[in-house]
C-alpha cells in the first residue's frame, strides 16, 4: 500500500440503491485503501428522510454538513443542522438525517471498530 491515496468521493460509485434519485451515497473506505478510517459522502434531496436509523456497538462517528441544511434525529432529540456543523455521535445513539428545503450534503467519518462493522439498524425510527 502506498503512503497516501487521493480519491474524489463524488466519483466513487453511488450506493443509494432504492433511494436513487432522492439520495446519493458514496462510500470511500475501500477506494482510499484505508486501514482504519471510513469516509463517505452523502447527498439527500429536499425533505428526504430515511425511516431507518442506525447505531453501533463500538464505532463513534462524525457527520460534517458541507452544503445545504437539514436535521438529525439522535435517539428522541431532533437537532437542526446548517453548513459546516459537525456532529459527533456516540456508538449507542440511534441516528438518522433529513434533508432541508435545499437538500443536505454531508461527510460521514468513522473507524473500522470492530473489524467487519457493527452497525445496528432501527426500523421505523423516524416516521411522521
Amino acid at each position: 500500500m502506498s503512503d497516501y491515496t487521493v480519491v474524489n468521493l463524488k466519483e466513487v460509485d453511488d450506493s443509494a440503491g432504492e433511494n436513487a434519485g432522492k439520495a446519493e451515497a458514496h462510500f470511500g473506505r475501500k477506494h482510499l485503501e484505508s486501514q482504519h478510517l471510513g469516509v463517505s459522502h452523502f447527498r439527500y434531496g429536499p425533505g428526504f428522510r430515511p425511516e431507518i436509523g442506525h447505531s453501533h456497538r463500538e464505532q463513534e462517528e462524525v457527520y460534517i454538513v458541507v452544503a445545504g441544511s437539514g436535521r438529525i434525529k439522535l435517539n428522541e432529540e431532533i437537532v437542526e443542522l446548517r453548513q459546516w456543523d459537525a456532529v459527533r455521535v456516540a456508538p449507542a445513539t440511534v441516528r438518522a438525517l433529513e434533508g432541508g428545503p435545499d437538500g443536505l450534503e454531508f461527510i460521514a467519518v468513522g473507524t473500522d471498530r470492530p473489524e467487519g462493522g457493527d452497525g445496528i439498524r432501527t426500523e421505523n425510527f423516524w416516521t411522521d
